[in-house]
C-alpha cells in the first residue's frame, strides 16, 4: 500500500494526531519521514533517532490499548517553502478517565520532499499546568 501524499504541513500534523488518537502505527508511521535522522522525544522519555527506533517506541505506546484524547492549542507557525516548524501545547487525556494530565509543549518539524510533507522531529516536554499567556507581539 502507497504511503499518502501530504500537501501541507497541516495534513501531516492533522494526520499524526488522528493516528495518536486512534493507536495506530502504520498510520503513525506513515507521516514520519523514512530517515535515519529523524528524532522523536517524548515527554520525560529519551531522545530516539531513526525510523525504526522511533516505530518501536511509538508501539510500545501503542500496546496498552489505552485510547488518548487531544486538544491542541496555542499554535505558532513559522513556514517556508521546503520546512515547516508548529510550536503548540498538547493537553491528553485518556477517554473515559475524568481527571486531567498536564499539558504537555510540542514543537513539530515538518519536510516537504519528492513525496510531500513528512514529520522529521516531535519533541514533546510535560509543561506546567498553568502556562502563561504567550507575548502576542515579540521584540
Amino acid at each position: 500500500m502507497p504511503k499518502a501524499i501530504y500537501t501541507t504541513p497541516q495534513d501531516v500534523e492533522n494526520a499524526f494526531y488522528e493516528a495518536l488518537e486512534r493507536g495506530d502505527l502504520d498510520a503513525m508511521m506513515a507521516v514520519w519521514a523514512e530517515d535515519e535522522e529523524i528524532v522523536c522525544v517524548h515527554p520525560g522519555g529519551p531522545r530516539l533517532s531513526g525510523y525504526a527506533e522511533i516505530r518501536e517506541a511509538w508501539r510500545r505506546v501503542f500496546a496498552g490499548g489505552t485510547k488518548l484524547q487531544v486538544q491542541l492549542s496555542t499554535p505558532s507557525v513559522v513556514h517556508t517553502p521546503f520546512t515547516a516548524v508548529h510550536s503548540l501545547v498538547e493537553r491528553i487525556s485518556v477517554v473515559g478517565k475524568e481527571e486531567p494530565r498536564a499539558p504537555v509543549v510540542a514543537t513539530n518539524v515538518y519536510v516537504r520532499g519528492p513525496l510531500g510533507w513528512r514529520m522529521i522531529v516531535h519533541h514533546a516536554s510535560a509543561a506546567p499546568p498553568a502556562l502563561p499567556e504567550a507575548p502576542k507581539i515579540l521584540h
